[in-house]
């Protein structure tokens, strides 16, 4: 995988300093510009296409929040911030990680860690489905393996593997990760169409309005298109039928 490039925009001449430190020490992390003024990280961000932005939020003219909804979707926001009442805002804009200051270059490796995660997946992705356009349907598409994602769950960021999910749930700003050998979900702050961002398209889908399965959990799928997931019965809707039924086609010998 290539280095992963990056802009820094913080109106604190100090943060950026110490940014740029983290950078300048973090192994196959490119530093593209440092922007203290939010107009022109915005021109920058749209030249440059950077992967990752690193992104305080209270800036004149044009604050942070504002500043994700311009950005390029292929750019992905780690917020560094003062201010922890902005981290539920974040899951808005889809933000990768939010790291609350004075930020630790821990917090900082962990978050960009985090983000070789989501691109690697990202990349897998784009190289099956590339794969699938080209080859005949039946050959087996690579799964990532040993993949985390990070949720913050209850004021702390707890790292799970994507192989531990059974399915999510979703219930208006807030998304339930349902774990195997888990009595209670985990519960975060966010939004479905976030949650299905982060999950690799690989091994999760989603079936209805309010449930994303991991697809290798199925137990059994009836006549009525109900798939039966640990303990749970979810139904596959109308709109999400034809997906479904695809992947069904796939991996089914008759």
């Amino acid at each position: 995988m290539n280095p992963l490039t990056c802009i820094i925009t913080d109106d604190e001449p100090l943060a950026v300093r110490l940014l740029e430190s983290f950078v300048a020490k973090t192994p196959d992390l490119q530093l593209l510009g440092s922007y203290t003024d939010s107009v022109e990280a915005v021109a920058a961000i749209k030249e440059k296409q950077p992967n990752l932005l690193f992104l305080d939020i209270q800036m004149p003219d044009i604050n942070g929040m504002e500043l994700a909804r311009m950005v390029p979707q292929e750019t992905r926001i780690i917020f560094t911030t003062a201010f922890q009442e902005y981290a539920f805002e974040s899951y808005e804009v889809s933000a990768l990680d939010f790291l609350l200051k004075p930020i630790r270059y821990g917090k900082f490796l962990a978050a960009v860690d985090k983000a070789r995660q989501w691109f690697g997946l990202t990349a897998a992705a784009e190289a099956a489905s590339s794969a699938e356009s080209t080859q005949q349907q039946g050959q087996a598409e690579p799964q990532p393996t040993a993949q985390t994602v990070f949720l913050k769950v209850d004021g702390e960021y707890r790292q799970v593997a994507f192989s531990d999910i059974l399915y999510v749930s979703g219930m208006k700003d807030y998304v339930m990760f349902y774990m195997e050998g888990e009595r209670k979900p985990l519960i975060t702050h966010m939004t479905m169409k976030a949650a299905e961002e982060l999950l690799p398209s690989s091994l999760f889908m989603r079936v209805n309005r309010s449930y994303i399965v991991a697809l290798s959990k199925i137990r059994s799928v009836d006549r009525n298109d109900c798939l039966y997931i640990g303990n749970e019965i979810i139904r596959v809707t109308e709109a999400y039928k034809e997906a479904f039924a695809q992947y069904m086609q796939t991996k089914t010998c008759n």
